[in-house]
């Protein structure tokens, strides 16, 4: 049975349909591709004009669009000890590529086979052979193959003798500083959340569902809603946020903290959202939350009064803040 999923998008009465492979023996399509690769963690603004580039150019050609990259992240292989948080879960970035109408996405597992491939490897034996890549997109800065012997240069030698173009996208900049995932971890780590927003294209987001927690939130009415969150999700920094949070479909604002909760002498992170005007038991249900502006970093109050003095202020101005 073959290892893919179909994804459909719906957008202005277009149907886009996403193919997931998480092996290349399962693609079977004799159709052409145009191609890009890379991680795409974020599926930033960078990575969504590469991906507009790769839709132009399957137009023109009568080409299928596909994006290949790697789950989990090499860096994960080359460093296993590195406490390295992604952008992007699994599931976010599938829905990313969905959102913007590309045709299939080859999820490849990077093991020792793979790792071991030159980048002429890689080009002859999985791009032109199994996948039929007639059109290859690379970001400015990237390189592939074992010892990273894969860019450009190589592909432009490469290209008249296996029949494919090849095109190299610039770098894309917003106040004249490159847009890459490293900036924006760094940029949420900072709690920079409209920089980091900026340059994604779209509100960060972390999904998680809720689960129990030491429930004084509702002892000073702020009941919250404890969200447990994936491993590998980069929490932005620790403090309070504007966020909008999306219960069973529906939109509400809300004041979320990143924290160890230092007032009431708590030693675990945790991210806990106060949901505006909403009541109900949400135990067990999936959350997600959109970051939209920082409040203020954690702060360890001498007292409960002086906490709820200041959730009474981050409800003010999330009230105020216009979304």
């Amino acid at each position: 049975m073959h290892q893919y999923v179909h994804y459909t998008y719906i957008c202005s009465q277009i149907f886009f349909i996403l193919k997931v492979f998480r092996n290349f023996s399962d693609y079977s399509s004799q159709k052409p591709l145009a191609l890009s690769l890379g991680m795409f963690d974020g599926v930033h603004l960078g990575h969504k004009c590469i991906i507009d580039e790769l839709k132009k150019v399957g137009s023109a050609h009568h080409l299928e669009t596909a994006v290949l990259t790697f789950w989990p992240h090499p860096r994960f292989v080359f460093n296993p000890n590195e406490n390295l948080k992604l952008l992007n879960t699994l599931d976010e970035k599938t829905l990313l590529m969905e959102k913007y109408g590309i045709n299939n996405l080859f999820l490849k597992e990077f093991d020792d086979e793979f790792r071991n491939l030159t980048g002429e490897e890689f080009v002859r034996q999985i791009l032109v052979d199994k996948l039929n890549v007639k059109y290859l997109i690379i970001g400015y800065d990237h390189s592939f193959g074992k010892n990273k012997s894969g860019n450009f240069e190589l592909l432009q030698n490469l290209s008249k003798e296996l029949d494919f173009e090849v095109e190299q996208m610039e770098a894309i900049n917003i106040h004249e500083n490159n847009i890459s995932s490293t900036k924006i971890r760094n940029a949420l780590l900072a709690g920079n959340i409209l920089e980091a927003n900026e340059m994604l294209g779209y509100s960060y987001s972390v999904s998680g569902t809720v689960v129990h927690g030491k429930k004084l939130g509702r002892t000073i009415g702020y009941p919250t809603a404890n969200i447990e969150t994936e491993s590998i999700k980069l929490l932005p920094k620790k403090g309070a946020y504007i966020v909008e949070a999306f219960v069973k479909d529906q939109q509400y604002k809300g004041m979320l903290s990143v924290g160890t909760n230092p007032t009431v002498n708590g030693d675990k992170l945790t991210v806990e959202v106060y949901i505006l005007d909403f009541e109900g038991d949400i135990y067990d249900e999936k959350i997600t939350v959109k970051f939209r502006d920082f409040l203020h970093e954690e702060i360890k109050f001498e007292g409960l009064e002086k906490l709820i003095e200041r959730l009474d202020e981050d409800k003010r101005l999330t009230e105020e803040f216009i979304f």
